[in-house]
């Protein structure tokens, strides 16, 4: 294993890039308008004459935070007494 701060991504948009962190942890990379994040894993994988770190891929959010998707937030009751309990 190397000891320098060069990571290789698996999965996701940037699969078997070779990055450099600063320090061990999640790592996010922001393409297209999104953010990918990449979280550190236990294995290696060999990249040239090296073995380093891999980080797995653990998906996509948007940087303008949760939004509305199929369900509308406002609509969304909590439970099927949500209606008794508002004020």
């Amino acid at each position: 294993m190397t000891t320098n701060s060069e990571v290789v991504l698996v999965g996701g948009p940037r699969d078997g890039d070779v990055v450099e962190v600063g320090a061990p942890g999640l790592v996010e990379i922001e393409a297209a308008g999104m953010v990918h994040r990449y979280i550190p894993t236990k294995q290696t994988r060999p990249v040239g004459n090296a073995d380093l770190p891999a980080y797995n891929y653990d998906g996509m959010v948007n940087p303008a935070g949760a939004q509305d998707g199929v369900e509308d937030a406002d609509k969304r009751m909590a439970s099927p007494l949500a209606e008794e309990e508002k004020p």
